[in-house]
């Protein structure tokens, strides 16, 4: 591994934080993150490596995990308890673990992270296989919990992605397709949920989307798959119809919508 410079845990460029007015510690966290999609831009080649193994192996029928701790681990979650509702994918094509189960999502769990078999073992009970794809999430790139699970997949021949924030980290040494997004230091010393939290963010939203576009979950510009749980998208669902099928009547889309149960499957039993 080449020389390992943990940037994450660099000292802040700001001084001083506890004097600065409400006014100025917004200004300086918005100069901040400013800085982020320009490093997500560069690690665009990254990503797109990441996503095309994540897409070939999703499309031949596996599935996707997210696993990491802590903010990384939430982001993960989040990420994937979002693509069903929104892509109409069944729940269980994209799993997001977190050190630590499912009281860590709300609540730090003392030294979850710290286990080098924890990840692993997570994954078993979800019966991974090399058919699957697993990406490690590490603002660090240090992490225990995260690391040790890649290490296992890669001896089963299971295709493994990382996010880090640090260059040449332990955790992408142990990734078939690392991605770095190196951010620098952040406003408050290791505070890692903010600018590497907001990267993570970023690139998992490109990956999820990306990928769901690929495995044919949007058309045009459109989640014509997204699921009608509540009111907000039924009435988006209800004017993609009219859209789409020059429908003037709300009533008539809705009840089209309603009947078959998403947008696209409403457009098919019209058109077939």
């Amino acid at each position: 591994m080449q020389d390992f410079i943990k940037v994450t845990e660099q000292t802040s460029i700001y001084n001083h934080l506890e004097k600065m007015s409400i006014h100025d510690l917004l200004v300086n966290i918005n100069k901040e993150d400013k800085t982020v999609p320009e490093a997500v831009a560069l690690a665009i080649p990254q990503i797109e490596k990441l996503s095309a193994a994540i897409s070939d192996k999703m499309l031949a029928g596996g599935r996707l995990f997210y696993i990491g701790a802590g903010t990384s681990g939430r982001l993960g979650i989040v990420d994937a308890s979002e693509c069903p509702p929104t892509f109409g994918v069944p729940y269980g094509l994209v799993i997001g673990l977190i050190a630590g189960g499912e009281k860590a999502i709300t609540q730090a769990v003392e030294f979850a992270e710290d286990s080098a078999e924890g990840g692993w073992a997570d994954l078993e009970k979800h019966f991974i296989s090399d058919e699957d794809v697993v990406v490690g999430l590490a603002a660090s790139g240090t992490t225990p919990y995260v690391i040790g699970a890649l290490k296992q997949c890669r001896k089963r021949g299971i295709i493994t992605g990382s996010i880090s924030c640090n260059p040449n980290s332990p955790v992408s040494a142990e990734a078939d397709f690392p991605v770095e997004v190196v951010v620098g230091p952040e406003f408050i010393t290791g505070s890692t949920r903010m600018k590497s939290g907001t990267a993570q963010k970023l690139v998992l939203n490109m990956i999820s989307t990306s990928i769901m576009i690929q495995l044919g979950r949007v058309e045009d510009n459109k989640m014509v798959n997204m699921q009608l749980s509540n009111v907000k998208l039924v009435d988006r669902g209800v004017k993609m119809l009219m859209e789409s099928l020059k429908i003037t009547d709300y009533e008539t889309a809705k009840d089209l919508l309603l009947k078959h149960g998403s947008v696209k499957k409403a457009v098919e039993a019209t058109h077939p």
